[in-house]
């Protein structure tokens, strides 16, 4: 497992301090993949100034002294493409942690190093073009069965000139081999190479208009991400922000789901790697693995490493997206990521920003955040990149830069609250807090998939609440029992949106996922309870013989049902019964 890569160049160590080594005489460019020390642990040129070469190091670097060599490639961090990067588990700069685990055991050894797709598997390749067709960059030339889930688009890389096409290679090849030919002497392998800090190329970015459907009531039915869209989760620890993005994860509609560890514990990682090969996909009955792909970087692994894992799955994700798959990618989280920024600047010595952040930290987030998006790609087909950031407030205090810098990007935003969690309402997203910026662009989809009222019923429930927070501070001052009638039968209706709707249980085989006409129809049995409340009210009905009505705690259990269909029906009729009986 030793390095097998070609280097141009070589120069000498001068100092070490922690995972930045500074070394001269070595002719590199910025970014630069380099191999450091007797043991070559890989590294990346991050700055240049006169002589003297700064390299922030991927891993470990206790034992390396100066006078050891610093090996260039010339080449920057770059991941490989191709068909086999799902149902795999990654570190921060895509090494295959179950090959390197089977090699020599729970433990890496320093210095080791596998490519990130295997080179000795082959696959069937069935082209889709003829000896004779024409090529651009971008276009799809044959299919691969890279899972039970996703068949893999072969692409001509962006990086290529194109031409004729003058021999097409069907049948099982390696990822390196030559699959299609062209006129100019270029050959085509599955197997593609691309720096991980630099974009992939698309064509225009679309205004986004269908919904990423997660199964979660609070984020389907009140703030809703778009496909190609990016949203932020932040909280404080024990929020549950990490089972949040688990949740999305397993259950969004995304094609592919890129899951990113970033500087989290290792138990939660080490959950996630078990649990998600057990799971089963909601939509095709198939292993969830079979569409995902892992990449772990937890806390006790290098901080250098943990600045690229970042950069390692949006280059994935792009690589889909290109081939007209919807992803959605999971980082959890950004703050241990800016962490690590943190800390590699400070040991460059750069101007400090706000609270030992650098300055560019904004600048950072916006150019992650902003390959997002739903894209026309250059082959013609449409594709899309959804980013959920998980966000880690000390704290929980949002006003700080990492939040802060990233609420000016991302269009959703689920603030989640801690007071909420010590009560157990789980999603503990805070709904007076939270918004999302695609209402209004999804509302068409809404109204033509699930209901033509949707928006409005939304709207009401968002009313309601807000007239219970409000209500809440008079309550606090003089008690529940002093309102109007009509005002305490508002509180009861919150509270059943919040208990019934809002809360979700995400270890219940049924209540874990939940479909958006699901989410409509649980919250127009709210309404028929608010509706007809109100007309018993006026009727003349007390308002503690509406609130003590049989049927209406039923309302709480209507997310573990199967039958739900029928249970709101059901339900429904029994609310209006009992209710008019009042009256």
């Amino acid at each position: 497992m030793s390095q097998a890569v070609e280097t141009i160049d070589s120069g000498v160590i001068e100092s070490v301090s922690g995972p930045v080594v500074v070394a001269t005489d070595l002719d590199a460019q910025m970014n630069d993949v380099v191999y450091v020390g007797d043991e070559g642990l890989m590294g990346e040129v991050i700055e240049i100034e006169g002589e003297r070469t700064t390299i922030q190091v991927y891993e470990e670097t206790s034992g390396v002294s100066p006078g050891e060599p610093v090996d260039n490639t010339g080449n920057p961090l770059t991941v490989d493409l191709g068909p086999g990067l799902l149902d795999t588990i990654y570190d921060g700069v895509q090494r295959p942690l179950d090959v390197l685990e089977d090699e020599m055991g729970a433990f890496l050894d320093r210095g080791v190093d596998a490519p990130g797709i295997d080179m000795e598997k082959e696959w069937e390749f069935e082209p889709t073009v003829e000896t004779g067709d024409v090529v651009e960059p971008g276009d799809i030339v044959g299919t691969v069965d890279e899972t039970v889930s996703i068949e893999h688009k072969v692409l001509v890389p962006p990086t290529s000139e194109g031409g004729e096409v003058t021999a097409v290679n069907a049948g099982a090849h390696t990822v390196d081999e030559t699959v299609v030919e062209l006129d100019n002497d270029e050959d085509i392998a599955m197997l593609q190479e691309w720096p991980v800090r630099e974009a992939r190329p698309s064509g225009d970015k679309q205004t986004p208009e269908t919904p990423l459907i997660t199964g979660q009531r609070v984020q389907d039915g009140m703030f809703p991400i778009a496909k190609g869209g990016t949203a932020a989760i932040p909280g404080p620890f024990g929020s549950g922000k990490t089972v949040t993005q688990q949740q999305l994860a397993k259950w969004s509609d995304a094609d592919i789901v890129i899951y990113i560890g970033c500087g989290e514990r290792g138990n939660e990682m080490t959950e996630v790697i078990e649990d998600f090969p057990n799971l089963e996909d909601p939509t095709t009955g198939n292993p969830l693995m079979a569409r995902t792909s892992l990449i772990a970087n937890t806390s006790n692994m290098p901080v250098a490493a943990r600045e690229s894992c970042i950069y390692t799955g949006i280059t994935i994700a792009e690589y889909y997206r290109d081939m007209g798959y919807d992803v959605a990618l999971m980082a959890d989280s950004t703050s241990r990521w800016a962490e690590a920024m943190r800390e590699i600047s400070s040991r460059l010595e750069e101007m400090p920003g706000e609270e030992g952040y650098p300055a560019y930290l904004a600048a950072r987030l916006a150019q992650f955040y902003e390959r997002a998006g739903y894209f026309e790609n250059i082959n013609g087909t449409e594709g899309s990149v959804s980013v959920v950031g998980a966000v880690s407030p000390p704290g929980g205090d949002f006003s700080e830069p990492v939040t802060q810098n990233t609420l000016r990007i991302v269009k959703t935003f689920w603030a989640l609250d801690a007071d909420l969690a010590e009560r157990r309402h789980f999603p503990s997203i805070n709904w007076n807090e939270s918004y999302s910026l695609y209402k209004e662009q999804l509302d068409p989809w809404y109204r033509e998939n699930v209901a033509e009222d949707f928006p409005e019923r939304r709207q009401w429930a968002v009313d309601v609440l807000d007239e219970e927070d409000e209500l809440q501070e008079i309550v606090q001052l003089v008690g529940k029992d002093a309102l109007p009638d009509d005002q305490q039968l508002t509180l009861e209706v919150a509270r059943y949106l919040r208990e019934a709707w809002l809360q979700q249980n995400a270890f219940h085989d049924t209540d874990t996922y939940c479909s958006p006409e699901k989410t409509y129809r649980m919250l127009g049995a709210i309404k028929t309870l608010n509706d007809e409340a109100f007309k018993a009210l006026e009727g003349g009905a007390p308002v503690e013989e509406i609130t003590a009505i049989e049927a209406a705690p039923r309302l709480n259990r209507i997310g573990v049902q199967e039958e739900w269909e029928s249970y709101i029906d059901d339900l429904e009729a029994e609310i209006t019964e009992q209710l008019q009986e009042l009256y």
